[in-house]
């Protein structure tokens, strides 16, 4: 069957009807912020909200609902970093069907511990996703079950397509979709559907830099896997695209933009204090990528937050590292004499330049000499770059020799 036959407008329409008792449509979230920002038109949308958390339910439901009766019998099994394991584990359940996932043992707990919630059976595997896969081919093989790719599957692309629907019925004036790429199954889904539904629209997509396999495979004409995966965006970390999507992947988008991880992080903390939402890293990806584009500011460009299950130890991590990468948490020591008032004289100086004390450290064993010289650290609040610097200033006029620290913890 041609390339441009297998994903035909059919297909997608029947698997648009066959998710429908499974899935909410998400509705587009207009962003003042990030469209002042970059300088077009930003919407949301936001799939963080979808059942299970993440557009991953709409392709496992798709794949789910196609089954015989004979096949949904023998179980199934599949690899998945968390977001398809919990969205086939619930389709899976919708029709009575033993589910068993295996997952790298570095997956998140949340996601661990929903997919457990949702009746399938976990097995943790290996480092990667790629070591995981491995291991569910060889126990499909060996017990029979239906392996269910979370990506590299054409029914799996045309379900995550399917929100392309949402989009261009709400916002037909739609210009470009954005999109995280892992094995490239959601980027193969929006990208054609978008392309038969409207033939200028752009789709492209965006993989970190540390497991851009998509723009490695782009660049050599056929698929090709990495060497080894260095992010934090384990939801699309995959070294080796889906051999079946290649070919629309190559065809239908419309360029890959690759995002490195400390642009995921200040995106993290705009997305919790300007929207309220809770996205994960990769799901994040999408917005990122619009410092690494430009756009008129007439361009209407939909960013797709493919997913936010996040485990709470990463996400205080993140909230910690990007409060720090805008000077909102610092810290500064300074040395000080052993005797009574010099911490109230501090404490006094950053009152008065409207700084938040969170925590003090007090060493008095910095210096052989413990009355020459004791050593304070201070961990504080500010507002900005702008505001640290003139809590600084205040402190050097106030005759302390005081210095910005390299490491910061509020914990």
């Amino acid at each position: 069957m041609a390339v441009h036959e297998a994903l035909s407008p059919e297909r997608f329409a029947a698997a648009r009807e066959a998710i429908a008792p499974a899935i909410q449509a998400t509705p587009l979230v207009s962003s003042p912020h990030f469209s002042r920002l970059y300088g077009c038109r930003v919407y949301l949308k936001p799939e963080n909200l979808q059942r299970t958390g993440s557009y991953k339910i709409r392709g496992a439901s798709a794949r789910v609902a196609l089954l015989s009766e004979e096949e949904a019998s023998h179980g199934l099994i599949t690899a998945s970093a968390g977001n398809h394991a919990q969205g086939l584990a619930y389709a899976g359940r919708a029709r009575d069907i033993d589910v068993t996932i295996v997952m790298p043992e570095a997956t998140p707990l949340v996601k661990v511990n929903n997919t457990l919630a949702y009746g399938a059976h976990v097995i943790l595997h290996g480092a990667t996703f790629d070591d995981a896969c491995a291991e569910a081919l060889r126990l499909a093989d060996e017990g029979g079950q239906v392996f269910v790719h979370p990506f590299d599957d054409l029914d799996v692309a045309c379900g995550q397509g399917t929100m392309v629907y949402e989009i261009l019925e709400e916002l037909p004036e739609t210009d470009v979709i954005l999109v995280p790429v892992g094995g490239g199954g959601l980027a193969t889904g929006v990208a054609v559907l978008a392309k038969q539904l409207k033939p200028d629209i752009r789709v492209i997509g965006v993989e970190p830099s540390g497991a851009a396999s998509l723009a490695a495979s782009l660049r050599a004409g056929h698929p090709i896997t990495l060497p080894q995966l260095d992010t934090i965006a384990d939801g699309v970390a995959v070294k080796h695209p889906g051999e079946r999507l290649f070919p629309y992947l190559e065809r239908c988008l419309d360029g890959v933009v690759t995002v490195p991880d400390d642009r995921l992080v200040p995106v993290f903390l705009d997305m919790l204090e300007q929207h309220k939402l809770l996205v994960e890293n990769a799901g994040l990806l999408s917005l990122a990528a619009l410092r690494e584009l430009e756009f008129s500011e007439d361009t209407c460009v939909v960013a797709v937050l493919s997913g936010g299950n996040m485990d709470v130890i990463t996400l205080s991590s993140l909230i910690q590292h990007g409060l720090i990468a805008r000077n909102r948490i610092f810290t500064f020591s300074v040395l000080l004499p052993d005797k009574p008032g010099e911490l109230e004289r501090v404490a006094h100086v950053v009152a008065s330049a409207r700084g938040n004390i969170i925590r003090l450290d007090h060493n008095q064993f910095v210096s052989i000499n413990r009355h020459a010289a004791v050593e304070l650290k201070v961990t504080l609040e500010a507002f900005g770059p702008e505001h640290r610097s003139e809590i600084m200033q205040r402190l050097r006029e106030a005759g302390f020799e005081a210095h910005v620290t390299l490491s910061t913890s509020i914990y």
